[in-house]
């Protein structure tokens, strides 16, 4: 069974394993990758309050957390990579490790979705599991950028609502019925007032759905106040998923196809697993963001508590959710998380402002009808986030220049950007998100080998992001008080929900994108301006202020950006 490891133990070697690798990038004063993750919003706009937009412009670490404790970034690995013949890291990563999850004996979550390695047998055209367990796969575009291909995984979320959604009064299960309550949720999540839906007999339900006032078929679904079936008694609550909700998140290698294709291996390297345990009001939501920041106001180092049985039903993250992992042992096979492994996953699951509800993947879904369905990049448009008008994946390059937030990915650089550091901006919107950030051959087998090194020696509460090359901009100690920090016409905002081609979905006034804002001009070595999101000045504080009050909406701050 490879390493032994005590899942139960509450023991850490790293007490800030909540700060991930990536917080400790040297930013030297303009690369910009922290804004992805530490967001401040609009007042009443979010019910995440967490409010950290400031991060992006300190490195806000306890005396602890100075030191870079991810040591597996600064390991040498290229002759452990050279050691390794192609043929059998592809042997490797096409064996199916998630199987034998299903049989496991556990008082906490088992994983109960069948064939989930192979995606073609596990779904079908629409997401829905064929199994009949109530999983549902939507197409989603991966958050930048440590869950780009291009920086060592594919990945997929699927969702699955409690049995009440899926029937009706009489316990009778619908999938059209599952699909409106699903559709439902997206609604609540992304603040939308009508969504596409597939076309849908109104006379099943007795229910108006498109609020056309008549009974017939349907291809919009109008928000309500509730939910559908024998969940007409759930409100549907801003920005909450309803209690019972589970996601599913497989992390995978990378594998090569016959074709000769980069895709998403058969093999795991983590699952991950989180249920809604409770719905808190927003009120109480406030509170528990607001005691986040007292904690870090008082350098009160992070603490979370295992659900019980301890060991086997992993963390509460203190908002309602309960978190849980598997990763590889030695020998490849599976294995619960330790304490410290399910711990570092907690910081971006509890105490960052950008995410809705404590998630990153289903507000990215593709909206409406058109987003069900096994994750597909190909075709895949660049679509921007709310509040922009250039693709966020361009907007991402610009900002931090680079493809990663260490600016290490060679291959990004000599494909999307020129000889002067500036990016082909032309280039980029021409691609899809599939050509943007899949990896050729050579890199996906290099990165799956330097991954399969930290499984061997059963590292990863050393780090578990495969970094091939020495890294040059990433800090092994910060210096609080003299390490270069990002200006404000640095610091960005950024609404992690986007804005997918209008015929998946019409969205609410809240969400439509502002009239224009006067561009801010950029220092000296900004070569060029762009749309996007950053204040500078009283002025302009002043102004978006009032601009907000006027029109009730997001204001859609525009920042200074230059072509890196």
């Amino acid at each position: 069974m490879g390493a032994s490891v005590d899942a139960a133990s509450s023991t850490l070697s790293n007490r800030e394993a909540v700060i991930p690798p990536q917080c400790y990038t040297r930013t030297e004063g303009e690369h910009n990758p922290c804004y992805i993750c530490h967001q401040s919003h609009p007042a009443g706009t979010r019910v995440n309050v967490m409010d950290d937009g400031d991060i992006q412009g300190a490195y806000s670490f306890s005396e602890i957390g100075e030191t870079n404790q991810w040591s597996n970034l600064f390991k040498p690995r290229h002759q452990e990579i050279q050691s390794v013949s192609d043929e059998r890291i592809l042997e490797y990563v096409g064996e199916d490790n998630y199987q034998p999850l299903t049989q496991l004996a556990s008082a906490g979550y088992v994983p109960d979705l069948e064939h989930y390695a192979n995606p073609e047998q596990a779904f079908d055209s629409q997401g829905f599991a064929k199994d009949g367990s109530g999983w549902v796969a939507f197409n989603y575009k991966p958050l930048p950028s440590t869950f780009w291909p291009t920086n060592g995984s594919f990945d997929d979320v699927i969702i699955r609502l409690p049995p009440s959604f899926r029937q009706f009064d009489n316990n009778k299960e619908n999938r059209s019925l599952y699909l409106l309550n699903l559709s439902l949720v997206e609604m609540a999540i992304k603040d939308l007032d009508q969504i596409s839906i597939p076309v849908t007999d109104e006379n099943v339900f007795s229910v108006d759905l498109n609020g056309d006032g008549v009974l017939g078929e349907a291809s919009t679904l109008k928000r309500r106040d509730f939910y559908l079936g024998a969940a007409a008694d759930v409100p549907l609550l801003r920005q909450q998923y309803p209690a019972g909700t589970e996601f599913l998140h497989s992390v995978r290698y990378l594998d090569v196809s016959d074709s000769g294709e980069v895709v998403a291996a058969p093999r795991f390297k983590e699952l991950r697993y989180a249920r809604k345990l409770k719905v808190h009001t927003e009120q109480a939501l406030k509170f528990l963001y607001n005691q986040e920041h007292r904690e870090k106001e008082e350098e009160r180092l992070p603490k979370y508590s295992w659900a019980k049985p301890a060991g086997e039903a992993g963390l509460n993250n203190k908002m309602g959710w309960i978190v849980q992992g598997w990763i590889e042992d030695e020998q490849g096979a599976l294995r619960r998380q330790s304490y410290e492994e399910n711990f570092y996953c907690m910081g971006c699951h509890t105490s960052i402002g950008t995410t809705i509800d404590q998630t990153f993947a289903f507000p990215r879904k593709v909206t409406g009808a058109a987003g069900w369905g096994y994750i597909d990049l190909k075709g895949m448009i660049d679509a921007p986030n709310l509040g922009e008008s250039e693709g966020e994946i361009l907007t991402y390059f610009r900002r931090v220049g680079g493809g990663d937030e260490f600016r290490q990915n060679l291959e990004i650089l000599e494909r999307w950007f020129g000889p002067d550091g500036r990016v082909r901006a032309a280039q980029v919107r021409a691609a899809d998100v599939h050509t943007l950030l899949t990896p050729s051959r050579d890199r996906a087998l290099e990165l799956n080998k330097a991954y399969r090194q930290i499984v061997l020696e059963q590292s990863f509460h050393l780090g578990r992001d495969a970094v091939l090359g020495q890294p040059v901009n990433v800090y092994e100690h910060v210096q609080q008080d003299s390490a270069p920090v990002l200006p404000l016409n640095r610091q960005f905002h950024y609404d992690i929900r986007l804005v997918w081609p209008s015929s998946n979905s019409i969205e609410s006034d809240q969400l439509k994108l502002a009239p224009p804002i006067p561009e801010v001009t950029t220092t000296a070595n900004d070569n060029q301006s762009s749309n996007g999101g950053a204040a500078v000045g009283l002025w302009w504080l002043i102004f978006t202020a009032v601009a907000w009050l006027l029109s009730g909406r997001n204001p859609g701050r525009k920042p200074a950006e230059y072509e890196r």
